[in-house]
């Protein structure tokens, strides 16, 4: 699919993951929208690449559909890249026999999974507007899962449920949107150099990149986005959840 010229929307744009797709699309002449709550950093990316930040809860329809708005005001919408998330640990019962909060529990799902479809059925509509490309390509729509979807750890059950739920919506989500030509992939990173890790010590850092299989290292932002960029340019690869971590199979802890 050619990009250039067109229109994206990268929720959690303004750092990680959001923040590496959103610099490697522009690279290509794509106008890019971010959606997040850090306002400063969002401006500040926004400025990096030619584009605009809107301030956005991911589960609120009318603030995702004013990104939406400015979105096809910038261009053609036909981009949309989900990596808005969080990922607070919690066990089932605490060391002192206490369960999982719910109420922290239902807002994980509701920011990572509720969320993510939420910027999708409304993106979508934008999408279904835009005049088709070859083989009536409309657009294409990535989202951020995590290999937790798959072998989740001690304290993840309620990140792993939302990604898993991620995962799960792929396939009949692209099944949905090939009618109007939109094609739905996901990418289910493993351990990554992002902010979420911000807090750790270059040693634990190092440790957690030796349990790669190869290369023992964390992953970039640069390599997310470029395999963010290559599902969306690839007009053949469709309902499809790649693994992007370098052979790891999660231990419990």
């Amino acid at each position: 699919m050619e990009i250039a010229g067109t229109a994206a929307l990268v929720t959690g744009g303004a750092s990680g993951l959001g923040a590496a797709t959103a610099r490697r699309l522009a690279a290509d002449d794509v106008r890019v929208v971010l959606v997040d709550l850090q306002d400063d950093l969002g401006d500040a990316v926004a400025d990096q690449v030619g584009g605009a930040y809107v301030h956005a809860d991911v589960t609120d329809t009318e603030q995702v559909q004013a990104a939406v708005d400015a979105a096809t005001e910038m261009g053609p919408l036909r981009i949309l890249v989900n990596c808005a998330g969080v990922a607070p640990p919690a066990r089932t019962l605490n060391r002192d026999g206490e369960p999982h909060d719910l109420r922290q529990f239902e807002r994980v799902i509701a920011i990572n999974l509720v969320g993510t479809f939420n910027c999708i059925r409304l993106a979508a509509v934008a999408m279904a507007q835009t005049e088709p490309l070859d083989d009536n390509e409309r657009g294409a729509i990535v989202n951020a899962a995590s290999v937790a979807a798959f072998d989740g750890q001690i304290g993840q059950s309620a990140y792993s449920a939302s990604k898993g739920g991620i995962v799960g919506m792929t396939l009949p989500i692209a099944r949905d949107l090939s009618s109007i030509g939109v094609r739905v992939n996901t990418i289910a990173p493993g351990i990554m150099d992002t902010p979420m890790l911000a807090g750790l010590p270059d040693a634990a850092k190092e440790s957690l990149g030796q349990q790669v299989l190869f290369p023992k290292r964390l992953g970039t932002t640069a390599e997310f986005a470029d395999l963010a960029h290559l599902l969306i340019t690839h007009s053949y690869v469709n309902g499809e959840t790649v693994r992007m971590d370098g052979g790891i199979r999660m231990a419990p802890k």
